[in-house]
């Protein structure tokens, strides 16, 4: 799948920042201070999109990417920094997911996940809602979410991440 020009900008400015490609890490454990989210412009990044796109389009695409609330340019310790915003990183985690590709189980089970959270834990819940969204799951009933895609590792992962194991149970089911 190719990915536009914007998710892959905003994918390289993560990688960048983060050092690594891993953004639910990035998400559940983010930097303590303002400027180690920052990329200042002589990073090789801006240079590549710089050349990439010509000096004209390239103002329009940061203009773009501001407008929309994915960066944020701000003066850091005397540099022109960008910023990525939630809004931003939300985009590159589902850019980060659509990119990789999506496999059906081979024996031709489903997965299916069953939760109950509570109240306190609705941003948990959202949260939880837009990435099974992202990994290829759909909404079976309020609370229960089903998929043909081979994606139970990064569930699992994901859970284990965020420590929502207690709440949430997985099955394998041969059909609905």
């Amino acid at each position: 799948m190719k990915i536009n020009i914007t998710d892959k900008f905003l994918w390289d400015i993560f990688n960048s920042v983060s050092g690594t490609e891993d953004v639910l890490h990035f998400l559940i454990h983010p930097p303590q201070k303002m400027r180690d989210i920052f990329l200042d412009t002589d990073n090789p990044v801006y240079k590549k999109y710089y050349k990439l796109l010509n000096p004209r389009k390239f103002s329009q695409f940061i203009y773009y990417l501001k407008r929309n609330n994915y960066i944020k340019v701000k003066s850091l310790e005397n540099k022109i920094a960008t910023i990525i915003t939630k809004k931003g990183l939300s985009k590159i985690l589902k850019a980060s997911f659509k990119n990789e590709i999506k496999r059906k189980r081979k024996d031709g089970k489903w997965i299916m996940i069953i939760f109950d959270m509570p109240q306190k834990l609705n941003k948990s819940r959202n949260l939880l809602r837009s990435i099974l969204k992202n990994l290829g799951y759909k909404m079976f009933q309020q609370s229960v979410w089903i998929t043909p895609y081979d994606v139970s590792e990064k569930t699992e992962k994901l859970l284990q991440e965020y420590s929502l194991d207690q709440y949430i149970r997985i099955f394998t089911i041969e059909e609905l």
